[in-house]
Order: C-alpha cells, then structure tokens, then sequence
C-alpha cells in the first residue's frame, strides 16, 4: 500500500516526460546531459537495453555498449530523471528473456541480437 499523496506526485512527474515503447534487447540511443564545471553539453549514449526495472518515477534502464578495444561498458539510467534529453529507439531486438545478462559472457558475433520483423 502506498501514500496516496506520493502516487499523485509520481503520476505528475510521469506525465511530463515522454519516454518511448521499448524492451530490453532493443537498440536505443540516449541523450544525455553532462556538467563540466559550469558548462552543459548533450553526449549521445547508444547500446542495448539489457534491463528494465521498478516502476513509476523509480524506473531505471541498463545500458550496454562496446567501447574501445572491444570492451563492454554498462550504465543504469534513471528514466525519469532530468540529465536525460531524449531517447530514440533504434532498431527492435528479437529476444526471448526480460533481462539479458547473459551478453556479459559472450562476444563478438555471438552477441549480436536479431532484429524484430513485423509482419
């Protein structure tokens, strides 16, 4: 059972933010607000979408990229937090698990996830 008052502030800040349909094992791109001392830029952030978990304003993503040297780098993102511009859907992943931590292990081809045809 939760206050009743902290689910209308949560739907509030919900609804100011547009977050796109996506799943884990599919192919997003992120931008993301970054402090440099007192200047703001937007940095890019592109991988799979490993994970998705909570629920309301609590939401978070785990994104996974290959980086330099073939060296995987994950982050979690808040969804509904303010560093975060935009995120766009790149291309759908046809997977059959929620979470895919299993990508940890693999490498190369082997981790390389089918794209979604729709009929």
């Amino acid at each position: 059972m939760r206050n009743k008052y902290i689910e209308n502030f949560e739907k509030a800040q919900v609804s100011e933010k547009t977050i796109p349909d996506f799943r884990a094992g599919d192919t997003v791109r992120l931008a993301v607000t970054i402090q440099e001392g007192d200047k703001s830029r937007v940095q890019a952030y592109e991988g799979v979408c490993i994970a998705k978990r909570g629920q309301g304003t609590g939401q978070t993503i785990t994104v996974r990229k290959i980086g330099a040297n073939g060296i995987g780098i994950e982050r979690i993102f808040p969804l509904y937090t303010d560093s975060i511009e935009n995120i766009k859907v790149i291309r759908r992943g046809r997977v059959r698990r929620a979470k895919l931590f299993y990508l940890r292990e693999l490498a190369g081809k082997k981790a390389r996830i089918k794209e979604l045809r729709r009929k």
